[in-house]
């Protein structure tokens, strides 16, 4: 795997939500976090809905929900929130963050009742932590973004893809640029700290020349943050009922992603991970919190919650009918029911140790071997010889700790490459709906 292609999977999180399994029987949630450390937790609120269903998209969202079911949603996330918190008590949260789907799907009303969702019935202080939500160009509002500031919002990232068109339509996310700059100038005007702008490299038809058009569109406006994500076409999604197999496309992807690296490196950006870029002018935005040591709690269908010993959710689905089908579920469940993890993966000592290291080996600043030794009481270059590999490629410095600009690169290879066996089994075994 380690010297096929650089663009296998995107570990976001690992291990991957198609490992988990239905836990039988299903644990309390007080028994789950019971002897978890609940001082510095990460909030994540899932909204799964969308205006559009994007040609690219394998996450949990439907497109042009009815109005009522927002609604029930809304109601019954009030619900799951007060079962969370009579399990972590008085928890107190790091940083938050809302995703999607796109939050700003919901009204301004209902953005207001999300918050208030968070606050008075989670306990979570907002404003008070770091806040991330995400929007698009056709929800990015003034009515909206002003909820968003009143709240403390401290961080607002827009899927853009590309400033061009025709482009945007050949991904399967039909846009005006006309939108893209009228959104992104509302978020200006709210006076977000930070602006987090995506793009994606690798798209059927773009050129060097009109990545490029893209790539300097986006430092128009300056945004604090850029993430740059090469095309992937997943089964189930849009863009899987008609891809084609192109034996060069691995070789456009690099070529664009290296071209994108080089033009915001020269702009000033720093390169946090593969995917991530910010300017080194951003002020720390809030309390340390840890994603290799410190958990998760995750509120809303296809929210994701993480314990050291055990990540859990709700069901995953890509295709429309089965997230129409696991959302009706979701809202059909009386509020007792929340009070329970429902699927999920319990992860060992050396699992735990994997986790840590990859989700460390993939930023740029690579693996602090003194907290791995401090947290497992272990080496990690004697926990995962195979470390030297990386290093024998030239993708790791000597000790392979840390991943060189050729390694880094690589990183959609080198995760997955590092995935054990047990979780590859179990991803392997999933069945795709």
């Amino acid at each position: 795997m380690i010297d096929g292609s650089p663009y296998q999977a995107y570990l976001y999180a690992y291990p991957h939500k198609t490992s988990y399994r239905p836990l039988r029987p299903r644990p309390a949630l007080a028994d789950v976090w019971r002897d978890e450390a609940v001082d510095a937790l990460f909030l994540y609120v899932h909204v799964p809905f969308c205006e559009m269903r994007c040609g690219f998209c394998n996450l949990f969202t439907r497109a042009n929900a009815p109005a009522e079911q927002v609604t029930a949603y809304l109601a019954q996330l009030r619900h799951q929130a007060a079962r969370v918190r009579d399990a972590v008590g008085d928890a107190a949260f790091a940083r938050a963050a809302f995703g999607g789907g796109t939050p700003t799907h919901l009204e301004a009303g209902e953005l207001a009742e999300l918050f208030d969702i968070c606050t008075t019935v989670l306990g979570a202080r907002l404003p008070g932590a770091p806040l991330s939500v995400e929007t698009s160009p056709a929800t990015a509002t003034p009515d909206r973004l002003s909820v968003l500031t009143a709240h403390g919002t401290t961080r607002v990232s827009i899927g853009v893809q590309s400033f061009l068109d025709a482009e945007s339509r050949a991904a399967g996310r039909p846009q005006r640029r006309a939108d893209v700059e009228r959104a992104l100038g509302a978020i200006r005007d709210a006076r977000v700290p930070v602006l987090n702008l995506d793009l994606i490299y690798g798209i059927d038809g773009q050129t060097p020349r009109s990545w490029q058009f893209s790539l300097d569109a986006a430092l128009a406006w300056r945004p604090e943050e850029v993430f740059l994500y090469p095309l992937y076409v997943r089964p189930l999604t849009g863009l899987g009922r008609r891809a084609v197999t192109r034996s060069d496309w691995d070789a456009q992807r690099l070529a664009l992603y290296r071209q994108g690296r080089e033009a915001l490196l020269a702009a000033g950006y720093r390169q946090e991970s593969m995917r991530q870029f910010r300017l080194p002018t951003v002020a720390d935005d809030g309390p340390d919190y840890c994603c290799q040591d410190d958990g998760m709690v995750g509120i809303g269908c296809g929210a994701r919650s993480y314990t050291r010993r055990l990540h859990y959710s709700f069901d995953y689905a890509v295709s429309v009918g089965q997230v129409r089908a696991v959302l009706d579920d979701y809202l059909s469940r009386p509020p007792d029911d929340f009070a329970f993890a429902e699927v999920g993966f319990a992860l060992d000592e050396a699992e735990q140790r994997r986790r840590w290291l990859i989700k460390s080996l993939l930023r740029v600043d690579g693996v602090p071997a003194a907290a791995y030794r401090e947290r497992f009481a272990s080496d990690p270059a004697a926990d995962f010889p195979q470390l030297a590999r990386l290093v024998e490629a030239g993708w790791a410095e000597p000790g392979g700790l840390r991943l060189t600009a050729a390694g880094l690169e690589r990183s959609d290879a080198v995760g997955p490459w590092l995935t054990s066996a047990d979780v590859r089994r179990a991803m392997a075994g999933y069945q795709a709906r």
